[in-house]
């Protein structure tokens, strides 16, 4: 089996001079920030002491400013132009990783096709989520190929009806708003042709800075003067979900400070709250925790896999269910921040997922 792994890399170079080592420089601050130690950093990515020093310093000259800081007592810390630097790149990072992720499965199964044509393969199209992520990885621990596309969800569930896609996942608010965060996908749902595989509960909600430093308690704040929203890119069901809560606060979206900017993934809202350019965001708890962010639960919503009914007989959507239904995938699923794996592999026609008000159990 061949996996495929493409990494973003961004450049710094003076004027026309050449490029800078940026990725090694990146490692060492990491790596100062997570020890507080030059000497524990140049040990945990395998250089020495002296070699760490020579880097900072000729980096500093480059720029003309630190990078470190020492403290008495406290050991060192970066300057403000690294803690910049890091956040720059957790921020592209998490920006690039779904396109990023859908090119290396398009790679992967090419290779697959020439050199394990027998394989089973699953085609996912999905909206980007921590829980799609944790199936493809035990998928790829069973030696399925996976075929990976992340769109936003109207795309996938639309994918599906094209045939393009054996599995198509979106995700729809349970309670009060569970019919009007259903409806962009129900003309794409056919109850006697589809069915609908349920992944998780997850948690969505606000976003904000260690602290809550601006005191934001719910969705009609992000009309105040004093915050700057980041949002999700238009068509993604974030961002519809968004607007049906905007439109029960009674908060236009053009008095919202950021609404019409766009990041593609909860984790890129997240690391953009977290290097301080937005002081709220909305989103999954999983991506507020993973960058050290509150986070302030707003609603629950159920994630689901549309797919064929008859595929539900073939062995590459048997396989997946039972992937699913298995307690180590629904333990990796509990340990998701903002995640439940109560219904995790649970099929259900698609008239009675939605028949009524859904209340998470």
């Amino acid at each position: 089996m061949w996996r495929v792994s493409i990494e973003p890399q961004w450049r710094v170079a003076p004027g026309d001079g050449a490029p800078l080592p940026l990725p090694a420089l990146l490692a060492l601050l990491g790596a100062i920030q997570a020890g507080g130690s030059i000497a524990q950093a140049a040990r945990a990515i395998g250089t020495s002491y002296r070699n760490a020093w020579g880097l900072l310093r000729d980096f500093e000259r480059q720029f003309g400013a630190p990078l470190v800081v020492k403290h008495r007592g406290q050991g060192t810390r970066l300057s403000p132009l690294a803690d910049k630097l890091l956040w720059a790149d957790r921020r592209i990072a998490a920006r690039l990783s779904p396109t990023l992720e859908s090119l290396a499965s398009e790679l992967e199964g090419e290779l697959s096709a020439l050199l394990a044509p027998a394989r089973l393969a699953v085609r996912i199209n999905a909206s980007h989520g921590f829980a799609v992520a944790a199936l493809v990885d035990a998928l790829n621990a069973h030696d399925v190929a996976v075929e990976l596309k992340y769109r936003n969800s109207t795309e996938a569930v639309a994918a599906l009806t094209r045939h393009e896609c054996d599995l198509a996942g979106f995700h729809v608010a349970c309670d009060a708003f569970q019919s009007a965060s259903v409806q962009p996908y129900l003309q794409w749902l056919d109850p006697q042709r589809h069915r609908l595989v349920q992944l998780a509960y997850r948690t969505q909600g606000l976003f904000v800075p260690r602290g809550n430093p601006k005191r934001v308690r719910g969705i009609a704040d992000l009309a105040r003067d004093d915050l700057r929203f980041v949002n999700r890119q238009r068509g993604s069901g974030t961002r519809m979900l968004l607007d049906l809560l905007l439109a029960d606060a009674g908060v236009r979206p053009q008095d919202i400070n950021g609404y019409e900017s766009a990041e593609f993934t909860h984790a890129a809202v997240a690391a953009y709250i977290a290097s301080g350019m937005a002081d709220v965001g909305f989103g999954l708890e999983a991506a507020a925790r993973r960058f050290g962010l509150d986070f302030l639960p707003v609603l629950r919503e159920r994630y689901f896999f549309a797919c064929e009914a008859a595929a539900l007989e073939t062995a590459p959507l048997k396989l997946v269910l039972r992937i699913l239904r298995s307690a180590a995938f629904r333990a990796a699923v509990d340990a998701l921040p903002g995640y439940d794996g109560r219904i995790t592999g649970i099929v259900v026609p698609v008239q009675q997922a939605f028949a009524r008000k859904h209340r998470p159990r």
